[in-house]
């Protein structure tokens, strides 16, 4: 009796699983479907999953214009440059956060935990302010500026987390040898928490690669603009480039898929490193 029900409760959790799938993977299906559709029949009754008129015309318009192509490039250099800024100067503070006391280190913390409280939104105006203030409106500066506000705190409480679960003695060692706190770090304690930073790298790529508001306030010229925003522009007052649209989407979602794809093992390793405490 015990294993009949056993049985019914994994066939059910495998029906939820099965039908959270389906209504998470749709959307993505049909988008990818409507991008190979001539614009007219994306709305046709009843629709068609696969097109009479099957082409790449939606792509080749994209990869021939190279204000769209400028929009790839430009999401690229930012989030790249994001990633890199979050880790080197997150690494650094997480590692005085974990090895040293401090004073005000508690407030600090309470300071970068409230950080994440805060909706975007509320900082838009403040910031449109400050970037004009330094003269860096329209330029990748502001929004990398921006984008470190959001990521860096993230950085910090996850690659804490994860230095926490390593052990002093490794930093002693390398001291004992000769070596220097710097040298421990980046030669010991980097190559260690290689899972949790790649996890905590691929969360900043997505944050920056998919942010809209401060990309689309921050920026006035199309040559600054990235993929979220460059996705909008299709809107015309007229009609709607529907397939270049989803088409661009299906673009914008490969940097992140591919990711996943490729370092799945160390993402998923990383989001649990730091929740538990030697």
């Amino acid at each position: 009796m015990i294993g009949k029900k056993k049985v019914s409760v994994q066939i059910l959790i495998v029906i939820i699983l099965i039908l959270g799938v389906i209504w998470a993977g749709f959307p993505i299906l049909w988008m990818f479907l409507n991008s190979f559709k001539p614009n007219a029949e994306i709305f046709a009754w009843p629709p068609t999953w696969i097109s009479e008129n099957f082409s790449f015309d939606a792509y080749k318009a994209i990869f021939s214009n190279p204000e769209q192509v400028r929009f790839f490039v430009n999401s690229y250099v930012i989030a790249g440059l994001v990633v890199i800024v979050t880790l080197i100067v997150g690494i650094m503070a997480s590692y005085a956060f974990s090895r040293f006391n401090f004073p005000g280190k508690g407030l600090i913390n309470t300071i970068i935990v409230s950080v994440q409280a805060v909706p975007p939104i509320t900082l838009l105006i403040p910031y449109i302010s400050l970037i004009v203030t330094l003269r860096l409106y329209n330029t990748y500066g502001a929004l990398i500026l921006t984008y470190l506000v959001f990521t860096l705190p993230y950085c910090i409480l996850m690659t804490t987390g994860y230095f926490n679960t390593l052990p002093k003695e490794l930093d002693e060692a390398v001291m004992i040898d000769g070596g220097s706190r710097w040298k421990a770090l980046w030669k010991i304690l980097v190559p260690t928490a290689i899972p949790g930073l790649v996890s905590v790298g691929m969360y900043t790529f997505m944050q920056a690669w998919n942010e809209y508001l401060f990309a689309l306030a921050l920026t006035k010229t199309n040559d600054m603009r990235t993929v979220p925003v460059g996705i909008n522009l299709l809107m015309g007052q007229h009609a709607y480039e529907w397939n270049q649209m989803m088409a661009m989407s299906v673009l914008g979602s490969l940097p992140i898929l591919v990711l996943f794809l490729f370092f799945q093992k160390y993402f998923i390793a990383g989001m649990t490193a730091g929740s538990v405490k030697n």
